[in-house]
């Protein structure tokens, strides 16, 4: 344990969670790319400071508004009310530093799914309930008016999220420009409901009452098949990464798209299962080449499996997304 840094301290005071002068203990957290987040160790317990970085630890120069931390919190007040204990309790926001305070999960009662699925432990349940956990926020938050306008983050949204994974993608395979950015017109034009922007297994906790989503802070008033397609995608790229798991890797992916789409209330069924198929080649694609590749894909043969099954589909596109997993299920069994 260490003494946190300036920033995060600061931020525990402006939200009333520190007093001036008081000494407090932190460790930092591994997370993603875009934010420093510490376990600080407060008078009344452990909690969870995450604060928003202007330039992603990525390779490329990726970088991105520090505002998008305001909306994640937002995310997790609308999400909260809809599904309780589908996100952590929110503690305090501090717009001045750019971080906020959240509860704090024990990892020994709060199991990381992307580490669970490295252990080849697929929990069916689990991927079913995801599917029905985002399902229901989805849902939720289409029949609030007040939704859209607390969520005016286009721009943040394309830096993030579009412009990273389908544009750049696009520039690497400059045949394919019409069809990835036919998907990012779609997307972006596609004003639906609340979308949470990274539902990945590394952003989901397994726990006593179900899946915890975290990091939403890519949030938007949007395309829900993006939150769809890109949950699915990383059941699939998995199938390389944990080859023994396969079959119930892709039995996930059949239950989460069973579940998720017996939830869809707002929108023909139809339409939303069709975006997210003709989107998931592309996701699949940008993380073998676009600015985030997925770090366990590192044999050139795997990248090339990618790469044939999604360059295919994007061509020919499947009507919704078991269409993508059956093309990967062939591969694999080639």
């Amino acid at each position: 344990m260490i003494t946190p840094p300036e920033e995060i301290i600061a931020a525990l005071q402006n939200c009333g969670l520190l007093a001036a002068g008081e000494k407090v203990a932190a460790e930092p957290l591994t997370g993603g790319v875009s934010s420093d987040i510490w376990r600080v160790e407060l008078p009344g317990g452990p909690v969870c400071v995450k604060r928003a970085l202007a330039k992603l630890k990525v390779a490329a120069d990726w970088r991105a508004p520090v505002a998008r931390n305001a909306y994640e919190v937002a995310w997790m007040q609308v999400a909260g009310a809809l599904v309780p204990d589908a996100v952590p309790r929110v503690l305090g926001h501090d717009p001045q530093t750019g971080a906020f305070a959240m509860e704090y999960l024990d990892p020994m009662r709060y199991r990381l799914w992307k580490e669970e699925l490295r252990l080849g432990r697929v929990d069916l349940g689990a991927a079913g309930e995801v599917g029905e956990r985002l399902v229901r926020i989805h849902a939720g938050a289409a029949r609030d008016p007040s939704v859209p306008a607390r969520f005016p983050t286009d721009a943040i949204f394309h830096a993030i999220r579009l412009e990273p994974y389908l544009e750049a993608t696009a520039r690497v395979h400059a045949d394919l420009a019409p069809q990835l950015l036919g998907l990012v017109r779609t997307t972006a034009e596609s004003k639906r409901t609340l979308v949470h922007g990274d539902v990945s297994p590394k952003n989901i906790l397994i726990g006593p009452q179900g899946p915890v989503f975290l990091d939403a802070e890519c949030a938007w008033y949007g395309d829900p098949a993006f939150d769809l397609a890109f949950c699915l995608n990383h059941l699939l790229l998995k199938c390389l990464w944990v080859p023994t798991a396969r079959d119930r890797l892709l039995a996930a992916f059949d239950g989460l798209v069973e579940r998720y789409a017996s939830g869809i209330d707002w929108e023909p069924r139809a339409a939303l299962l069709g975006r997210a198929g003709r989107l998931l080649p592309g996701l699949f694609l940008a993380r073998v080449d676009g600015k985030s590749p997925v770090e366990y894909l590192t044999m050139q043969a795997d990248k090339d499996r990618v790469r044939r099954v999604a360059r295919r589909l994007l061509i020919d596109p499947p009507e919704e997304p078991r269409g993508v997993r059956a093309a990967w299920a062939a591969e694999l069994n080639a």
